[in-house]
């Protein structure tokens, strides 16, 4: 059976899903991993990767490059998206990428993908395993430089995410009301022609992907450490959802970074993507009549490994 390997790098982290193909055509999951490498720390004050922002994705690049080869993959597609996207000095990571990849399988090369291209694999990735019957659906894919809001036949990716706002707004801890205010004023600003280019209003179910939202799902559930398992397509109220993304907004690092399901990679971004949810919350309840959020752990990842078999 063809084994295939999906890599993601974003603003915040890297992430890796190896698949095996079935007989059927579909896929079955052997290994998944996350390591916050917080590529672009920076990138919007100064335009650049930092080297050791390069050096510390190398590394986690680097154990799944040996993971894959451990696994006999033999097809691998590697995307990056916002960070890459803006920074003046993506050749160095390019050339990191390349020197690694081609140890699993010769040429291989990350790739930089457009929004639409990020929101289309999301898409796709998300709502793999939801009964049809639930839609239309809403996708958001909320990362640390973009969110991505989709449907099945509008998609639009905001530069809007948990670190880019934590860096342009959230110097405090925890942030002053004045400082809380001005990202929510940013996240309303980057959020605006999102809304406008998708229309939602005849979505019946929203669904969110990526870390922000998983953990907001695990500390919803009062779970004592993150359970990919437990977390995969529950559902949250959404008023239960804005008073969590209200408490981590208040709270100082210290408590933030005692909740059992929260990545330490995540302490210091999470106020942000809280921020970037509640804004999501409130405006698909008043164009869509959404009252829930389901959360899952498929995503782009997802999305790419079905184009490495289709």
């Amino acid at each position: 059976m063809t084994r295939v390997a999906a890599v993601d790098c974003g603003t915040n982290s890297i992430r890796l899903l190896i698949a095996e193909q079935n007989g059927d055509g579909t896929l079955t999951e052997l290994a998944r991993e996350m390591v916050i490498v917080r590529l672009g720390e920076g990138v919007d004050a100064t335009g650049d990767f930092k080297p050791e922002a390069i050096e510390r994705t190398r590394a986690a690049l680097a154990g799944f490059v040996t993971q894959m080869r451990d696994f006999g993959v033999q097809r691998v597609r590697m995307v990056a998206t916002s960070a890459t996207r803006d920074a003046g000095n993506r050749e160095e990571f390019f050339a990191m990428t390349a020197q690694l990849l081609g140890q699993v399988v010769p040429g291989a090369v990350a790739e930089v993908i457009s929004g639409d291209e990020e929101a289309a694999l999301s898409f796709t990735g998300a709502v793999s395993g939801l009964n049809p019957a639930d839609g239309p659906f809403v996708v958001t894919d909320l990362g640390g430089g973009s969110t991505e809001l989709v449907t099945a036949d509008a998609a639009y990716s905001a530069d809007v995410g948990c670190v880019r706002v934590t860096e342009h707004s959230l110097h405090d801890d925890p942030p002053t009301a004045a400082q809380v205010d001005d990202a929510r004023a940013f996240v309303a600003q980057r959020l605006a022609p999102a809304f406008e280019g998708v229309p939602v209003a005849g979505a019946r179910t929203w669904v969110g992907v990526a870390g922000t939202l998983t953990t907001l799902g695990a500390l919803d559930l009062g779970l004592d450490e993150y359970d990919p398992v437990a977390i995969h397509l529950s559902r949250h109220r959404l008023a239960d959802i804005e008073r969590i993304c209200a408490e981590l907004v208040a709270a100082p690092r210290e408590t933030r970074a005692a909740l059992g399901p929260m990545h330490p990679g995540r302490v210091d971004v999470i106020a942000g993507g809280a921020l970037v949810t509640a804004a999501l919350a409130r405006e698909l309840a008043a164009r869509a009549g959404i009252e829930e959020l389901v959360v899952s752990e498929h995503d782009i990842l997802d999305g790419i490994a079905a184009g490495l078999v289709s």
